[in-house]
């Protein structure tokens, strides 16, 4: 068994024990508050679903059912661990990334967003933070808005006030924001960690969803891995460079890291494996073997 193979079976077996213990009920004195009102977005967009699917950011025709099922063997474990009775307020602040650019990480990100938000007692909000491509943002029209960037760069600037409400129930999004030359300072910045405290601080059924940058060629994604409390890795089956996963592996902390995501893999789900084949274009991973 591989290096890879064996950091796979663990976090198999972790999450098996984690299904089999019972989930955390708060007490009475400790329960989690109700919700206040969040803000109406001032804007609000419909989500082209058809546009998604031509630029390969939604599942083709007639795959729609089988890859929900593969979210929702995702989202199960990840609502159980970030609105436990016990859990920080951090632990809602999900981070999606991947070793390297083509892994489908935006894919997967949309299709976790889409799939959170049909959840009844949560709301979701979904950040564009890769701020040096903006693929959510293009993906859903929001490239010339202003968003976490317009915020980061101006402490005055009330970040909710950017937030686009869709017409997909639950579901807001915080677009990447103008383009700055300091966005990597601007990330990796104390306002940074401000805005992501106050994204969760309102609504305690509020799931904030990252966007992240591949974190082997982003100076933005590892500075962004510091302030979430749970990290998804997107691994592209028979393309990540084994040395890749164990590099991006490396800069996560192994008490934040939720899960492996073996997207576009031609062998059945099994365990943390989600398999959707058909995904993606065709790139290059260099001269170590692919993960399979």
């Amino acid at each position: 068994m591989s290096i890879v193979e064996n950091l796979l079976a663990n976090i198999a077996e972790q999450k098996r024990a984690a299904r089999a213990a019972p989930v955390p009920v708060a007490e009475p004195s400790r329960r989690v508050p109700a919700a206040e009102p969040e803000a109406a977005p001032a804007r609000r967009i419909e989500i082209d679903f058809r546009k998604l699917r031509a630029e390969g950011y939604a599942p083709e025709h007639g795959q729609e059912r089988r890859f929900a099922d593969f979210c929702r063997e995702i989202k199960r474990p990840l609502l159980r661990k970030a609105l436990a009775a016990d859990a920080p307020p951090e632990r809602r602040l999900i981070m999606v990334s991947s070793a390297l650019p083509g892994e489908g990480k935006t894919f997967i990100t949309l299709s976790l967003a889409f799939s959170l938000a049909r959840e009844r007692d949560v709301s979701v909000l979904l950040v564009d933070a890769d701020l040096p491509k903006g693929h959510i943002s293009r993906a859903l029209g929001l490239q010339h808005e202003p968003g976490l960037l317009d915020a980061l760069a101006d402490d005055k600037r009330n970040v909710d006030s950017l937030v686009v409400g869709t017409d997909v129930p639950g579901l807001t999004v915080l677009p990447a924001g103008r383009p700055n030359e300091g966005a990597a300072e601007l990330i990796t910045s104390a306002r940074m960690a401000q805005i992501a405290a106050s994204l969760v601080a309102r609504n305690p059924r509020r799931l904030v969803l990252l966007d992240s940058p591949p974190l082997l060629v982003s100076i933005e994604a590892r500075g962004l891995i510091q302030i979430p409390g749970l990290v998804l890795l997107v691994v592209r089956s028979g393309h990540t460079p084994r040395q890749a996963l164990m590099d991006a592996l490396a800069h996560v902390d192994s008490h934040k890291l939720h899960g492996v995501v073996l997207n576009e893999s031609r062998l059945a789900t099994q365990g943390d494996y989600y398999g959707y084949q058909g995904y993606g274009s065709e790139s290059e991973t260099g001269a170590d073997p692919p993960v399979k």
